[in-house]
């Protein structure tokens, strides 16, 4: 009997990896997670086989990949910390590309962001935007996805904003709060991996959908429907940004990195293209406020750590959960 092809996700016990896996599990597909922290809870039990990273030893991470379809992948780093950097982020995917073409993988999903560019002056997009052309030059089938900011059940951006309007008075924003931005839900994103995955064109796209808010209104919108009486302040970026620094002292995380507001400033995360994804913001809003922000996810803490970090976090005194 033929055996049913494999499916690789990396970081299947992630975000927007582990999105991916369900759905591919839900589809009656075989998965295998490629992860950098193998001895975590495994939430799809035994229906998901688990290898490790293996950047130092290429042949055994081609191995890893053998047999597979289809590549899905999500592994990057949000902000450089210790020995993690951008730099070495895009060193490991570049060997992740050639073990695939070592290991015969046909199609490769790779995850990117909206505006990526090799000549960027944001390290993030940078990287991003050398790994498109690592990928666009290689051997492999691929299809790129360029999200913009992903929310959902799980996220940190817009459950920590939520957080931080919940628990205190002003919530102060990095100049007018002019600049645009558009999101997209973690599950259309993963429905159109899936989708992506069973073609064989060459293809970059954008994951956006079809709100484009500014970043007042995005925020002042999250605050009325969970019913914050926090207000909203303009402040210089400078004073918002070591603000932001003291808060990531108090919860113990990085809140939001410079480069990340001058990504947002610089409206990094709008699409000029016509929007794939279906779920709205807003209605996702309405089903989910009572729940959010009322616990900090911590970035530190699912990436950085392997225990978390407790801290004091409102009337119910939990910390979140950690994962990949």
């Amino acid at each position: 009997m033929t055996a049913t092809p494999l499916h690789v996700v990396t970081g299947a016990f992630g975000y927007t990896g582990r999105f991916i896996a369900r759905r591919l599990l839900q589809a009656g597909k075989r998965v295998r997670t490629l992860t950098g922290n193998p001895a975590r809870p495994n939430p799809f039990g035994d229906r998901l086989s688990v290898a490790a990273f293996d950047f130092d030893h290429p042949d055994a991470l081609a191995r890893s990949l053998e047999g597979a379809a289809v590549l899905y992948n999500t592994y990057w780093v949000r902000f450089p910390r210790g020995r993690v950097t951008f730099e070495t982020a895009v060193a490991n995917t570049r060997t992740l590309i050639r073990a695939c073409e070592r290991a015969g993988v046909p199609r490769i999903v790779h995850l990117s962001v909206t505006n990526a560019a090799a000549d960027s002056p944001l390290p993030y997009y940078r990287g991003k935007g050398v790994l498109e052309q690592a990928i666009t030059g290689s051997t492999l089938s691929y299809a790129i996805l360029r999200p913009a900011l992903v929310f959902g059940p799980g996220d940190i951006l817009v459950n920590n904003i939520a957080w931080f309007l919940r628990r205190l008075p002003l919530f102060p924003l990095m100049g007018a709060g002019g600049y645009r931005l558009q999101a997209v839900f973690v599950d259309d994103l993963a429905e159109i991996a899936l989708q992506a995955g069973e073609r064989r064109d060459n293809s970059v796209v954008d994951l956006v959908s079809p709100e484009i808010y500014t970043f007042d209104a995005f925020v002042r919108l999250i605050a009325a429907k969970i019913g914050s009486r926090a207000r909203i302040v303009h402040w210089p970026p400078r004073l918002v940004g070591g603000i932001l620094g003291a808060a990531g002292l108090v919860v113990g995380d990085v809140v939001l990195t410079r480069d990340e507001m001058a990504g947002l400033m610089a409206e990094l995360l709008v699409s000029s293209s016509p929007p794939l994804g279906r779920t709205r913001f807003a209605d996702w809003l309405d089903r989910s406020a009572a729940a959010l922000g009322r616990t900090y996810a911590s970035e530190l803490d699912r990436h950085f750590r392997s225990q978390p970090r407790m801290r004091a976090e409102g009337p119910s005194g939990a910390a979140p959960n950690p994962s990949e």
